[in-house]
């Protein structure tokens, strides 16, 4: 794993450039700009999963690195939250809810990197700023549209900061519901409550769910309100169960390792693949508005899924090394 610390960053300077012309000239899905088509294989990638790695990677290097000045603004903090910023700032415009577990999952590590809790505390009263904006603008709206059957919101469409209106509508959607049918987000709400109420407690058996065939992005963003239909909540309770003991697992690899940038690293990238689940499964269960975070490991993804596959291998590089290490120990030991 020691060649990650290398390569840190150049992935990481190779991230920049492509979220900036994702940004701009990227390929339009779902209302977002997140993907490039690669030439030749004519397939589409979204850099943001590659810039979440190299991000953790160069993260770790940084932290490890500046553990003597951690704890000084200028020497320590500055030059740790300024490529977070940089990156989070890039994808949030049109992938706000990536940005914001991203930047969350780096705070964590911070915090265990021994980074000022006063730095990261008025970094979080920073990045509240935009979010009570938000939330500010769907009560206005609420109230404007409840007083005035006659006003008409319009989502703008393909301006660079056009899916603010979309953040907008998927606060005012989470605050106060909806029963129009226009709205997607609350059609994908309800009919993910329609699902988990279906499945009950044990669930009505693998295959056959019935909601699949009208929840947008099913095998996707929603998978697991189908998987509580098919499971049941014991179903439901064993996937999270599953990825607390991942997250378990690599908090023990984080206490073995002997190296900094290794410990870092490996806590890092599972922080960042729990936070994502736990975001996934509470928009399911309407605790989040909509956002477009998938399942780890259970969504169907391209792009998402290999870099979720290439962040366990490193985890399980980090666990191979402090494994070797401990049996030299031991093999001295017996000496």
């Amino acid at each position: 794993y020691t060649f990650y610390s290398k390569a840190a960053k150049i992935a990481f300077l190779i991230s920049l450039p492509l979220l900036f012309y994702t940004l701009f000239f990227g390929v339009k899905m779902n209302e977002g700009s997140r993907w490039i088509r690669l030439p030749l294989i004519n397939m589409t990638m979204q850099t943001s999963d590659f810039a979440r790695l190299a991000l953790f990677m160069y993260l770790a290097r940084l932290i490890s690195k500046k553990q003597d000045v951690i704890k000084d603004f200028k020497k320590g903090f500055l030059p740790v939250i300024a490529p977070v910023a940089l990156v989070c700032a890039l994808i949030a415009p049109a992938n706000l809810s990536t940005a914001l577990l991203l930047g969350a999952s780096c705070l964590l590590l911070m915090f265990i990197g021994r980074v000022s809790t006063k730095h990261i505390l008025m970094t979080i009263g920073i990045a509240l700023i935009p979010i009570l904006f938000l939330v500010s603008a769907a009560v206005i709206r609420h109230g404007k549209a409840k007083n005035d059957d006659t006003v008409v919101v319009k989502k703008s469409s393909s301006t660079l900061f056009g899916r603010v209106d979309t953040w907008i509508g998927r606060m005012e959607s989470f605050i106060y519901g909806s029963k129009d049918d226009i709205d997607n987000d609350a059609y994908q709400t309800n009919q993910a409550k329609i699902a988990i109420a279906k499945g009950g407690v044990f669930g009505v058996g693998p295959g056959n769910s019935t909601t699949r065939d009208y929840l947008p992005q099913a095998y996707n963003d929603f998978i697991y309100a189908i998987i509580i239909e098919e499971y049941g909540l014991i179903g439901g309770a064993f996937m999270m169960f599953i990825y607390l003991v991942f997250l378990y697992r690599c908090i023990r690899i984080y206490k073995r390792c002997p190296y900094a940038f290794g410990a870092f690293l490996a806590l890092g990238l599972s922080f960042t693949l729990a936070i994502q689940a736990v975001a996934n499964m509470a928009v399911t269960v309407n605790l989040f508005p909509v956002t477009g975070v998938t399942l780890p490991l259970v969504s169907m993804g391209g792009t998402s899924f290999i870099f979720t596959c290439l962040a366990i291998g490193i985890i399980l590089s980090v666990s191979r090394n402090v494994e070797q290490l401990e049996g030299k120990a031991v093999a001295e030991e017996v000496k």
